[in-house]
């Protein structure tokens, strides 16, 4: 007898529908088929004894064949125990196979039956809706993840015996109800916040230019000056994510492993810290079968890499077309795989190896030459994609003890989102102006606009369109050119941050304040920095 049912496979942060047709007939054999790797092979003994302790019986005598297409794409992990294991309850007529092709089915068996937690089940719940199955059956533990789904019904089940008495209709199981997600705040903002910053005020200003940009930053001091404790409370003052944005990053942790049980969805802005000793796979992502990145898990947030000159260099330099694409390409000899990697990178690093260089109380130790190779431990291309460039001077003692907060996370949150909404407005004018009278997008691919949130995503035209400046702001601009040798694509970035700091200001034009501004931020641009 030949039963189907259908399981799914990830794909990068995507799923593929897995279709698994089981046919017993007569003889001892057992085949299964369609590119498995050895934990899907070694399946027959886990559903074996999983049958056996749940009064349930293994088709012994018989000859088993079971093929998993499409037969080209790679089969990994223990996800398919469970719908392989009701396809033999099916083929040797011990469950009607008459509800299996309504659900898509997922989950690891243990011994006794017990269904165990997964990876990847929200992009494989979105297969499933995206398919038109009606339901999904899945472990009890991701019930909340998958239920993020509308117009699926999540069937979450702890054990073999309870799957098969829900689909032979002897247990009923109610659909998990979808909890609406709370993306309106961030819980950061009861443990840290920018008005525990004292003094600072000059990067207060800028972190606030970036999180309304969307602009990379990079930090410049010595020790002990606050660079760590400014970016750890860059999210306070972002934007909350949008339920599209919470969707795709959850997608990118659930691959991963990275939520917890019962989470359903990350709520938060993301905030990765890898260590100075990362690899680029691990970075980037990658392996034998692409895994997404602390970059990829970082999207959608914020990167921050402390210490950045003792990263290795071959780290910091496979970060350079994802910074521009916002999108990291993992080839391989048979498929590619494309993960998201939209994120604020906040880099920071000392201004010598001693850290006192240009300190204003202590001498520098190093010697001659010193501080020119140090610098250069980060590439010029790097640094020409970060938009701000920080200095970070050391708080005075005066400052320290001032009892008088500073501006807090919430007051500085609510001018970010009235600059984030100007630029919602004016690129949403954008794609509406490229669109046709019915509503179709133009096929000049060089007049279509990029969907983008931020000015920091703009593209070479959106600048000639959005940064236009007049005589005066050339002026000051061809200027700082000539003296400190700006490149071209350092020039792009002083328009874009110009353009935030405008938005700021609630301005419809750049003034000469917004491009003076925005040039100081090129501090490592310049000769007293070794550029």
């Amino acid at each position: 007898m030949l039963v189907k049912t259908y399981g799914a496979a990830l794909f990068g942060v995507d799923a593929k529908t897995i279709t698994i047709e089981v046919n017993i007939a007569q003889g001892i054999n057992f085949f299964l088929v369609g590119l498995p790797d050895a934990a899907v092979k070694e399946s027959q003994q886990r559903i074996k004894a999983a049958l056996m302790n749940n009064d349930l019986k293994y088709p012994a005598g018989r000859e088993l064949t079971i093929n998993m297409a499409p037969a080209d794409l790679r089969k990994e992990g223990a996800t398919f125990d469970l719908p392989i294991a009701l396809g033999i309850l099916a083929g040797s007529d011990q469950l009607s196979s008459e509800k299996l092709d309504k659900y898509m089915i997922i989950g690891e068996l243990s011994l006794d039956g017990n269904i165990k937690p997964m990876k990847g089940i929200l992009p494989i719940a979105l297969r499933a809706k995206n398919e038109g199955f009606e339901g999904i059956i899945l472990p009890k533990e991701h019930a909340q993840e998958a239920a993020m789904v509308e117009g699926l019904d999540v069937i979450p089940v702890e054990t073999i015996r309870e799957a098969v008495d829900f689909l032979a209709d002897e247990l009923s199981i109610a659909p998990v109800q979808r909890i609406a997600p709370k993306l309106s705040a961030t819980s950061l903002l009861s443990t840290i916040d920018f008005s525990d910053v004292k003094g600072q005020e000059n990067c207060k200003r800028a972190f606030e230019i970036a999180a309304s940009g969307g602009h990379n930053v990079i930090l410049i001091g010595p020790p002990g000056s606050g660079k760590s404790m400014l970016a750890k409370r860059l999210p306070t003052i972002l934007p909350p994510m949008s339920l599209d944005e919470a969707l795709e990053t959850t997608k990118i942790h659930s691959v991963v492993g990275k939520l917890g049980k019962n989470v359903g969805l990350v709520e938060e802005r993301p905030f990765r810290k890898p260590h100075h000793t990362i690899s680029d796979v691990a970075l980037v992502g990658g392996g034998g079968y692409p895994q997404p990145g602390e970059i990829s898990l970082a999207h959608n947030g914020v990167l921050f890499l402390d210490e950045l000159p003792e990263y290795k260099r071959q780290v910091l330099e496979v970060m350079r077309q994802p910074m521009e694409d916002q999108m990291v390409t993992i080839s391989r000899a048979r498929f590619t795989i494309d993960f998201p990697a939209n994120f604020v990178l906040i880099a920071a690093m000392n201004p010598c190896p001693c850290g006192y260089y240009n300190h204003p109380d202590r001498d520098c130790s190093c010697p001659s030459g010193t501080v020119e190779r140090y610098l250069n431990k980060v590439s010029g291309p790097l640094l020409d994609r970060i938009d701000l460039h920080i200095e970070v001077t050391p708080v005075s003692y005066t400052e320290l003890r001032e009892e008088r907060s500073g501006e807090t996370s919430e007051v500085i949150r609510n001018r970010v989102n009235k600059a984030r909404e100007i630029q919602r407005r004016r690129f949403e004018m954008e794609i509406k102006s490229n669109l046709d009278d019915g509503g179709v997008r133009l096929s000049n691919t060089e007049s279509q606009s990029q969907i983008i949130s931020s000015n920091a995503d703009m593209s070479s035209k959106q600048i000639r369109k959005y940064c236009q400046l007049d005589s005066a702001c050339a002026d000051i601009l061809k200027k700082a050119m000539e003296k400190f040798g700006f490149s071209a694509r350092a020039y792009d970035r002083i328009l874009k941050v110009a353009r935030t700091i405008a938005d700021l200001d609630g301005a419809n034009e750049i003034g000469t304040r917004h491009i003076a501004e925005a040039v100081q931020y090129r501090s490592l641009d310049r000769k007293e920095w070794g550029g």
